[in-house]
Formats: C-alpha cells, structure tokens, sequence
C-alpha cells in the first residue's frame, strides 16, 4: 500500500456525499481535475476502485460505500480533536455537535439561544433526524450529544432526563368522531390515524400502547414530519398520536383538540445522551450542565 494523505479522505469523502466530483471541486475551490487526481491517487494506494461514472453523477463502489462509511468516522474524531483541543485554550470557545429528534426542533432552538446568551463564541453543528438516526450517529461517533425521548436501554449510553414529554391522542377542531366525555383505545381502532415514520419514537411508544391494550391502530398515512401531521390534522383527515409539547400553542388556541382518552396522556421524558466512553470537551460539558439546570424552567415557561 503506498501513502495517502488527510486532504484525499477529504476530499473523496465531499464527492461522495455530493455525488458529483464537479460539485465537489466548486465547494473546495479546486478545479475539476485536481479532485479527479486526489480520487486517483486514493484509488492506487489501497488497489482498490472508489467511484464510477452513473449519467452526469458518480456512484460509490461496493469497497467506496464501505470506505466513506469510514471516512465519516475519521473526519468525525479530527472535528472533536479539533473542539477539545480549542475549548482547552478557552472555556469560553468550542464546538458541539449536536444531535435531536424532530420532535424537539420546538423547543431545542430556544435551549440554544439561551445558552448562547452566556456563551456567544460556542458554536453548533446541528443535525436533525428521526430516533434510529440519531442512535447511528451516537454509535458512530457523528455526533457528541443527542436530545431525544426513549433512549436505548442499554449500558453503552449515558442518559438523562431533563423535562417531561407527555403525548397524546389530538383531533383537528372539527374531526367527526362520536362524542364520548371518555374513549378507550379499543373505542378509536377504527379511526384513521396519521403517524411518524416507522423507526421514530413516537410511532414505536404508539405501537406499544396500543398494542399492550390488543389494539392494532389503523394507520392510514406515516409521515416523517410533526409539521406535516399539524397541518393534515387542522384540515380533520384523522386522528395523531403526537407530543403536546409539539402542538401546544394550537391546542391552546383551540385550532385541535386533545381526545380524552383512557390512560393518555402517556407522560414520557426527554433526555440528553452519549455514549458513557465518550470524553466530551468542556464546551459540551457546560452544554450539557446547562440543559441539566436550566431546561426545565426556560421550556415550562
């Protein structure tokens, strides 16, 4: 095996994400031909092909898609190398990649603007996506710290809880549904529910709620959206299973409805996770002391 360099990872690494090595060189700053060379020389160092031509695009090679599997973990432990060792020359400065579930894009936001009031200089790399992602990017060290409901009950990931997260069933204002004062869950397996994807959080609690009653709810339409639910649910298409925190203003205005429904709501947490072997550098650990204390009584407001 001859030598390779970081700047070829890299490099190979934006391609294939982009899938476009003329993608990759604009962005770069390089020419087309110097992106082509760095592939190239990757290529002969490890005998092995990377990338094809597919149309006006490339594709990944079975031996590229394992290689940038891995590259992603190399250019993600150079990134917290590079936060740690700048938030050891100042407390005040450093970098957090975060990870959260959609559900708390709703109040996350504010969390971090918060924090930034004290500490302006810390910066957020931000990734958002569904309950099984997230536990992929903790594995794989893609991400230091994840906001997420339910953690995976396992050794391996240290998790806390820091403010509740009930859910509940929710009706548009005008959903045409037998008026009850009460419904128990074998009284709605009938209705048309709208849910999350399968593999998010809030579909897998449903499924175990329901089906810890013998009830299979009819599932019309999986969404991978709360705002997407929100707005089918205003025009009353069917009932969600839904955090109330993600509809509170519009149960508030009275734009939904929150079904009265036995044993609901559930009241689950939400919780900041990592893996328990990971060394977070002081910017993440003031980050995650500050969601420990403070979460609670800026999100309840």
């Amino acid at each position: 095996m001859t030598a390779y360099t970081l700047k070829q990872i890299k490099t190979f690494h934006r391609v294939a994400t982009l899938q476009s090595i003329s993608k990759a060189a604009s962005s770069l700053f390089v020419t087309q031909p110097a992106v082509t060379q760095q592939i190239q020389q990757l290529e002969e160092a490890f005998g092995l092909p990377l990338i094809e031509p597919f149309g006006r695009t490339i594709q990944l090679t079975e031996s590229g898609k394992i290689f940038f599997a891995l590259s992603e973990r190399v250019i993600a432990s150079l990134s917290e190398m590079e936060s740690s060792m700048a938030s050891l020359v100042n407390l005040q400065q450093g970098h957090i990649r975060l990870g959260i579930v959609s559900t708390t894009k709703y109040f996350v936001p504010m969390l971090i603007m918060e924090f930034k009031k004290d500490y302006p200089d810390i910066t957020f790399d931000l990734k958002i996506a569904n309950r099984e992602t997230m536990i992929h990017s903790l594995r794989n060290n893609l991400v230091d710290l994840v906001i997420m409901g339910r953690p995976p009950n396992k050794i391996e990931y240290d998790a806390i809880s820091f403010i509740t997260n009930p859910l509940g069933i929710v009706s548009g204002e005008k959903y045409p549904i037998k008026s009850r004062p009460q419904y128990t869950l074998e009284d709605l397996k009938h209705e048309k529910f709208i849910a999350r994807e399968e593999g998010s959080g809030t579909r897998l609690l449903m499924e175990k709620i329901f089906g810890d009653q013998g009830v299979k709810p009819e599932v019309f339409m999986s969404i991978d959206s709360n705002e997407m639910i929100k707005q089918l649910i205003l025009a009353n298409m069917g009932l969600t299973f839904i955090s109330l925190r993600a509809v509170r203003r519009e149960l508030e205005a009275g734009l939904l409805k929150l079904i009265n429904v036995e044993g609901l709501p559930y009241v689950g947490h939400w919780y900041i996770m990592h893996r328990t072997e990971k060394k977070l550098s002081p910017s993440t650990e003031i980050f995650k002391h500050f969601i420990m204390e403070k979460a609670e009584d800026l999100v309840n407001q």
